[in-house]
């Protein structure tokens, strides 16, 4: 008869023993096999943790949830950090975290604008449409794919209350200008850093230098945990609306399974609710359960132990497949980054100059594009005897190699937004208006870096579009 300790220890060798022989990640790369864009890297660590977890059957959120959430923050060098159960879930949980009435004449109302961009992920914008809230769309800039800071001052408006964006791929938008602008005007700064997390400007990592960053912890992302998120903050009562509003808008601050932390379960009153009404069920905010398993948090905290080598692999790769493609810019725009950042590259960028085949550039210095109107709209330029992003595409797929575009390209195009055109209202356009983001929509795509690339595969990937190029 074995203790609950040595049944449990045997358990977990036996996991990792058949993690080490079943799930082996280090097959040698031949071409045709698959090269994904993004995906898990993980050995007998992860599956050990989980299965840990699983056997406490604790479910909910628990002792990894604290420790992820502890490491995480130490990690970023922030006061506080919540776990949640997705990145669009953080996003969520962010923006709304700006509506809470205890933040008084800055809180966000319905009616109120927040400056953002079309080219990127929908779930940055979506809180913003479901709460009432009109996003203001700014244009992106080529080569960094991040927000134009040009249309800062002419997107502002007196009801302008905050600035939600993401650093693009792990490379981060001007964060300094942005920064300055928000501060000059009272702004709340939330950075969607759900792909860049590890990426640094001027040796802060991005997500800790606005008011809210959030992160994504989906299988592509920069650590995993099948689903997963995180936000994270300074500011202490930002963390007390975070944490509110991510357990069910609760008054609350017990942890799970825990009573009365606060020694006051029983004699306080609040609202109108009667005095000595039980504190556990006492609402402050309109919330959510946005919270992670302690199962999401366990292969997190394995996660978490690798990371930095994780973005190191990254940086690696990034730099490696620029370098083999630096001879292909007379008919490629190759990526860079943000001057004085260091990236976490999530993929690599690639856009399709719009030239004709003899080589000249038809791009200015301020990396505007030929074939596109002020309006922001794309003219029916012939891509008859150039080369396009679809041609690409279609070589690189051909070839077992996944591509990605840049999210929704131009979201404000999407289905989604049909009757807010429609009815004009809504949304609101910068000045100056959308080319570059309608530019991206058509000739931009991105390959992955992801650490579990090979040497082997990145050249395969380089050399595929070498070819595409030639033929």
């Amino acid at each position: 008869m074995f203790t609950e300790k040595e049944d449990r220890e045997k358990i977990l060798e036996l996991v990792a023993e058949y993690c080490r022989n079943h799930h082996n990640q280090n097959k040698d790369f031949e071409p045709g096999d698959r090269i994904g864009y993004a995906g898990r890297v993980y050995d007998e660590k992860e599956m050990v943790n989980l299965v840990d977890s699983a056997l406490d059957f604790w479910l909910t959120a628990g002792r990894y949830t604290d420790e992820f959430e502890k490491k995480l923050a130490e990690y970023l060098g922030v006061k506080y950090a919540s776990l949640v159960n997705s990145g669009s879930s953080a996003n969520l949980l962010a923006f709304m975290t700006l509506t809470s009435p205890l933040l008084g004449e800055r809180r966000i109302l319905p009616g109120d604008e927040v400056i953002t961009v079309a080219c990127g992920f929908p779930t940055t914008v979506t809180p913003m449409l479901q709460y009432g809230v009109e996003p203001v769309f700014c244009d992106v800039t080529i080569p960094q794919y991040n927000i134009d800071v040009a249309q800062l001052e002419s997107a502002l408006s007196p009801k302008t209350k905050a600035v939600m964006i993401a650093h693009t791929l792990g490379n981060p938008f001007d964060i300094r200008a942005v920064k300055a602008f928000c501060d000059k005007y009272q702004l709340w700064l939330i950075e969607d850093n759900c792909d860049a997390l590890g990426s640094t400007v001027d040796g802060r990592f991005t997500g800790t230098i606005g008011d809210i960053g959030t992160s994504s912890f989906y299988p592509p992302h920069h650590l995993t945990m099948g689903e997963g998120g995180a936000v994270y903050t300074n500011n202490a009562l930002l963390n007390k609306i975070i944490r509110s509003m991510r357990d069910w808008g609760r008054d609350c601050v017990c942890p799970p399974g825990c009573d009365n932390f606060c020694g006051h379960r029983f004699d306080r009153q609040y609202g109108e609710l009667p005095t000595g009404y039980d504190h556990k069920y006492v609402y402050s905010h309109f919330g959510y359960n946005l919270k992670a398993t302690d199962m999401q948090a366990a292969i997190g905290c394995a996660q978490l132990e690798k990371f930095p080598e994780f973005v190191e692999a990254r940086k690696k790769n990034w730099k490696l497949l620029r370098e083999l493609l630096a001879d292909t810019q007379d008919r490629l725009i190759l990526p860079e980054a943000l001057p004085g950042s260091d990236p976490s590259w999530f993929g690599f960028m690639i856009t399709v100059r719009s030239d004709a085949p003899d080589g000249e550039t038809g791009e200015s210095a301020s990396g505007s594009v030929t074939g596109e109107t002020a309006s922001g709209s794309v003219t029916d330029e012939s891509t008859s005897g150039r080369l396009t992003a679809n041609d690409l595409i279609t070589a690189l797929e051909k070839a077992n190699i996944q591509t990605r575009r840049l999210f929704a390209g131009n979201l404000t195009k999407h289905p989604c937004f049909d009757h807010l055109r429609k009815s004009g209202s809504g949304y609101r356009i910068a000045p100056g208006g959308l080319a570059t983001t309608d530019r991206i929509m058509q000739d931009t795509f991105w390959i992955g870096v992801y650490p579990g690339m090979t040497e082997e595969k990145i050249r395969f990937m380089a050399q595929t579009i070498r070819t595409a190029i030639r033929e």
